[in-house]
C-alpha cells in the first residue's frame, strides 16, 4: 500500500495518540483587516495547522479542502480547523495573496492534531524557535503531530523524528538524510506513520495523508466519500519512488574515473547481456578496481546501477509506447517478463501494467470514481 508503517497498514491503522472525535474548523480570510474567531464546539477534534511565511499554496490548501470544508452531512460532528501563524505580521504565500488569522501558538499546542505544512527553503534551515517548542510541547502533550511535504525538515528540527521513520518529498531525499541521520528516511512510502507522529511525502501525497488520517479517525467509508467529492482516488497503489528520477546517474567527479563513457556505452546497450567483466573491459580496468571505482563514484554497484537504468528505460517505454510486458522486458535486458515485474516492482513499488495505467491514461478516460453514465 501506499503508506510505511511500524505499527500499521494502510486502511487499518492504529495510532498511540488520543484522537477522539473533537475538531473546530476556523475561519481565515485573506486581505480582512480584522478577523473573529468561530465559536469553538467541545465535541469537534481541533485540526490546526502551523502557517509560516511565503507558503506553499498547495500542501496548505489540502488540508483546508479536507478538513476545513463543512462536511458535517457526512460525518458529524466534522472537524475544526484553525490555521495558525508561526510567525508574526501578514503571512505570505507563494502564490502572491496573503493570510490574516486570529490563531496563534497558543492555540496550536491547544489541538488535537497540529499539521505543519510545506515550508520554504528559509524555514526549513532555520525553523521559528517559537515554532519549534509549540511543537515540542504539543507532542509531551500527547498530540498527534502531522508534517506535509517539507514540513518533515521542522519535526526533525523539533527533535520529534528522531529514532522515527519518516518521509518527504523524494528531491530532498538526500539532503533530509544528511542533514538528520537520527531519522530512518523511507524514500518509497507515500507516507509514514510512526506512532503519534505522520509525514507525507511531497505535493500529491499530502492529499494522501490527509485521507489516511480521516480514515484513521472517521472509517473508510467516510474517506472514501471524501475523496468521491474531491474526485481524487481513495487509495493510490505504490509509493513515490514511481514518480522520482532515478537518484544515481553519472559520477560528480569524472576527472579522473574515466566511467562517464562507460556509462554511456552501456545505457545504450541496455538490451544486450551487460555483466561486471563486460564493463570492466570497456573501461580497460580489471574487475575489483572496476568495481571498487565505480562504488566511490556512484555509491552503488555495477550490478545495481545496471538494474536502475534498465527499470528507467522500462517506465520509459510504458510512458511512450504501446510495447507489450513482453516486448518491453527484451528491449531492456530483462529478457522475460516476469524478470521486468520482479524488478520494476522492487525498484518502484508498483508493478509495469499499473505504471503504465497511471502514466498513460487518456484524456478521454472515464474517471474510476464515477459512476458510468447509462444510454437514454
Amino acid at each position: 500500500m501506499t503508506t510505511t508503517d511500524g505499527t500499521t497498514t494502510d486502511g487499518t491503522t492504529t495510532d498511540g495518540t488520543t484522537t477522539a472525535g473533537a475538531t473546530t474548523a476556523g475561519t481565515t480570510t485573506a486581505g480582512a483587516t480584522a478577523v473573529t474567531a468561530p465559536t469553538a464546539r467541545p465535541d469537534r477534534h481541533v485540526v490546526a495547522v502551523a502557517v509560516t511565511d511565503n507558503a506553499p499554496t498547495f500542501e496548505l490548501a489540502v488540508p483546508c479542502e479536507v478538513f476545513g470544508l463543512d462536511r458535517s452531512d457526512i460525518s458529524d460532528p466534522w472537524y475544526d480547523l484553525r490555521l495558525c501563524a508561526a510567525e508574526p505580521g501578514v503571512l505570505r504565500t507563494t502564490a502572491g495573496f496573503t493570510l490574516h488569522t486570529p490563531y496563534g501558538l497558543d492555540d496550536l499546542v491547544e489541538a488535537d492534531t497540529v499539521v505543519v505544512a510545506a515550508v520554504e527553503r528559509r524555514v526549513q534551515t532555520d525553523p521559528p524557535e517559537p515554532l519549534l517548542d509549540a511543537l515540542r510541547t504539543a507532542h509531551a502533550r500527547g498530540r498527534r503531530i502531522v508534517s506535509l511535504c517539507s514540513g518533515a525538515y521542522v519535526l526533525a528540527a523539533a527533535g520529534l523524528l528522531a529514532g522515527r521513520r519518516a518521509t518527504t518529498h523524494w528531491m530532498s531525499a538526500a539532503d533530509f538524510a544528511h542533514r538528520f541521520p537520527d531519522v530512518t528516511y523511507e524514500p518509497t512510502a507515500l507516507y509514514v506513520q510512526d506512532g503519534s507522529v505522520f509525514t507525507s511525502a511531497g505535493t500529491g501525497a499530502v492529499i494522501d495523508l490527509c485521507l489516511h488520517l480521516v480514515r484513521h479517525d472517521r472509517g473508510s467509508a467516510v474517506a472514501n466519500e471524501v475523496a468521491r467529492r474531491m474526485v481524487v482516488p481513495p487509495h493510490r497503489e505504490g509509493g513515490q519512488s514511481q514518480y522520482a528520477k532515478p537518484l544515481v546517474r553519472a559520477p560528480r567527479d569524472r576527472r579522473d574515473t574515466g566511467l562517464a563513457p562507460v556509462l554511456d556505452w552501456a545505457r545504450e546497450r541496455l538490451h544486450e547481456p551487460l555483466t561486471v567483466a563486460v564493463l570492466a573491459r570497456r573501461a580497460h580496468l580489471g574487475e575489483r578496481t572496476f568495481a571498487r571505482r565505480f562504488r566511490e563514484a556512484l555509491g552503488t554497484t555495477p550490478l545495481q546501477w545496471i538494474l536502475q537504468e534498465r527499470v528507467r528505460l522500462a517506465q520509459e517505454l510504458l510512458e511512450t509506447t504501446d510495447d507489450p510486458v513482453e516486448s518491453v522486458a527484451r528491449r531492456t535486458g530483462f529478457g522475460t517478463a516476469a524478470n521486468l515485474r520482479h524488478h520494476f516492482a522492487r525498484l518502484t513499488t508498483v508493478s509495469p501494467q499499473s505504471y503504465r495505467q497511471v502514466f498513460r491514461g487518456g484524456a478521454a478516460q472515464r474517471s474510476p470514481l464515477a459512476p458510468a453514465r447509462t444510454a437514454g
